[in-house]
């Protein structure tokens, strides 16, 4: 009997002759944000995103000058472009994108998309059935229907004449199939019924008018074709990855909207109450609600920075006040789309990267490997140790969270002041930049099974338990949780299993694990017992046991040597130790510093102390790691508790 090869719990359906291979989709191979610097020479962008064969759209910005949006898709060819900003024609530059690629796209020497010294941005979109569809037509002057291959009813349509100038179409599911946008400029939704021939779409076609916008004759048109809710991705095939809303503002700050998941990327625009720009934000570039790095698709304008929205582990909360986004009684429509990654990781080393480096005393940019950085936890070394500080990319580069205090989070805007591509930039500020010192930086990525962020406020009054959602994917057995802007401690927590029931350590502290603190969780979501303070910003960081990947777990100490089996193949290149029945250290040893059969240095988080050299604590294992028989009592203490986060 032949046998089937799977991966995961869903990929295939059945056993033997009888099985029936199913396609698992995920965001991630249909969709990325990519940050790329402008050099003036060729450049080949490697997102990941398979369009030579896919087919699909690439479109990119200048965010630090004033230039247009360009657009070029598969279905039009390479070198061809559209300017989401203004009205002109399809227009031919072989300098610009010159091929797309099984990995991403090329692009040529064109100042359009590779201006010198410029930071520039691209959104990929593959063609994907229930994802993103294109449809290129030639008009005929009379009403008639389109067909696409979106494998669902359409949620929003953009449609553009490319023989001639003309304006960016736009129909949207939460207007009348009576009713259009214009994507060049920041016009209200207005009434036209030649537009989509007052008819909404289908699973299978679209229809469109006899206006010369969208149908004249013998005018060329292209369709850029947004699902809505329409399932097919994940391992049941049943998640969501795109939505076309509609919200009402509110006027204040938060102004909560409820998708199912957490988005990386919105386009925003009023539509009733008054004119308003097309705002494009993503997390790539910053999408916190405060000094968002927005680009708006009606204008060639560099980035700004207005306060827009912030992603949640359901939704967003839109932050801005204004008419822009949020004016009281008005009517927003936004095209979203999930973050990801969705698949579980299979090797540490594409979610962890241990990193060294020597300050300069300015700045300098750090590459800590291939995958965007969601958390940076970075520590001074010596000669001249400084507090361990955490960033992440949630709640935005240049916040800073010291381990080792109660203090409230701080903006240090010479300390990590951007996420890159693949690592981050810092400023001048002495633990993570100062001149000449030996600096160390854990660097995380979000991934399903492995770790996730949530940020929230308490509430303004009643200290009940709360309930928080999360998108970690399986039970969190290690929670750590901090005010952000009130003073207080950091609260570390644990399932039960590794712990015991109803207790808690500080991060900032030696001391033992003490009950008093409630715990519990699911695939979902976790409740805890009220933390901090009532209004207070929180953030909290969970991870979880991943075979092959990571293990949050525990060991009685012996005094002697002891090997800790992770179930890794190849060693533990992270591992954090805490004593949990007396007091003790938060030590942490990596690979990027050393864990070798000879002497590991190791760190503390919850000390300013600097690097101790000189000491065997800490062995390599295959399967985990060793703790030697050399051990002070606050790592294998005879009959000692203790817990461990290892990463592999």
């Amino acid at each position: 009997m032949p046998l089937v090869q799977t991966r995961g719990a869903a990929s295939a359906q059945g056993f033997g002759e009888f099985a029936q291979v199913t396609a698992v989709n995920y965001i991630e191979e249909m969709f990325s944000t990519f940050l790329y610097a402008g050099t003036g020479a060729t450049q080949t962008i490697t997102n990941n995103i398979d369009l030579s064969t896919k087919g699909g759209l690439v479109w990119t910005k200048n965010r630090t000058n004033a230039v247009e949006h360009f657009l070029y898709d598969t279905a039009r060819g390479v070198t061809k472009s559209l300017s989401t900003n203004d009205t002109t024609s399809e227009y031919t530059n072989v300098n610009t994108l010159t091929a797309f690629t099984s990995t991403g796209f090329s692009i040529g020497t064109s100042a359009y998309v590779n201006q010198t010294s410029a930071n520039l941005v691209s959104w990929t979109f593959r063609e994907q059935p229930k994802f993103f569809d294109i449809v290129t037509y030639t008009g005929n002057g009379a009403n008639r229907t389109i067909a696409h291959s979106l494998g669902s009813v359409p949620g929003s349509i953009i449609v553009k004449r490319t023989d001639t100038t003309a304006d960016w179409a736009v129909y949207h599911r939460s207007l009348a199939n009576t009713q259009y946008l214009v994507l060049n400029n920041d016009a209200a939704a207005a009434t036209g019924a030649t537009w989509w021939n007052s008819t909404t779409p289908t699973s299978s076609v679209f229809s469109v008018g006899t206006d010369a916008t969208v149908n004249a004759s013998a005018g060329t048109y292209v369709a850029y074709i947004f699902a809505h809710d329409a399932g097919g991705f994940g391992l049941t095939g049943t998640d969501n990855v795109i939505s076309c809303g509609s919200y009402t503002g509110t006027g204040t700050n938060p102004n909560p909207v409820t998708l199912g998941y957490e988005p990386q990327w919105l386009l925003i625009k009023r539509v009733v109450g008054g004119t308003g720009n097309w705002h494009l934000v993503d997390i790539m570039r910053g999408m916190t609600g405060t000094d968002d790095r927005t680009l708006f698709a009606n204008l060639d304008a560099a980035e700004s920075l207005p306060n827009v929205a912030r992603a949640t582990a359901t939704g967003f909360e839109v932050t801005g006040t204004g008419a822009a986004v949020n004016f009281s009684g008005n009517t927003y429509i936004y095209i979203a789309i999930r973050r990801g990654p969705m698949k579980v990781p299979t090797l540490g080393t594409s979610v962890f990267m241990p990193v060294t480096y020597t300050g300069n005393g300015t700045t300098q940019t750090v590459a800590s490997g291939n995958a965007p950085l969601d958390l940076v936890w970075i520590k001074g070394r010596s000669p001249d140790p400084e507090n361990p500080r955490i960033y992440d990319r949630l709640r935005g580069a240049t916040k800073s969270i010291d381990s080792t205090s109660t203090a409230a989070e701080t903006t240090r805007a010479d300390g990590l002041t951007a996420f890159t591509q693949t690592g981050f930039t810092v400023g001048s500020f002495g633990n993570e930049n100062g001149s000449g010192s030996n600096i160390v930086s854990w660097n995380f990525c979000r991934a399903p099974s492995f770790f996730d962020e949530v940020c929230y406020t308490n509430p303004p009054s009643s200290p009940v338990d709360q309930t928080h959602s999360h998108n970690l994917g399986v039970v969190p057995t290690l929670v750590i949780t901090k005010g952000r802007n009130q003073v207080g401690g950091w609260i570390v927590l644990l399932d039960s299993s590794i712990l015991g029931s109803v207790k808690y350590l500080y991060l900032d502290t030696t001391d033992a694990a003490a009950p008093g603190i409630t715990y519990t969780a699911t695939t979902t979501q976790y409740t805890t017992s009220f933390l901090g303070n009532y209004n207070e910003t929180q953030v909290a960081y969970l991870f979880a046991t991943l075979a092959g990947v990571s293990k949050v777990g525990s060991y009685t100490g012996t005094g002697t040597t002891l090997q800790i089996n992770c179930g890794f193949t190849a060693g533990a290149r992270f591992v954090l130790i805490k004593r949990t029945d007396s007091t003790g250290d938060w030590y942490v040893w990596d690979s990027a510093r050393g864990i070798v059969a000879g002497n590991d240095p190791y760190l503390l988080l919850n000390s300013t102390a600097a690097e101790v050299t000189g000491t065997d604590y800490v062995d390599t294992y295959s399967a985990g790691f060793e703790i030697s028989s050399t051990a002070p009592a606050a790592i294998n203490a005879s009959a000692g508790s203790f817990i461990f986060l290892a990463i592999a």
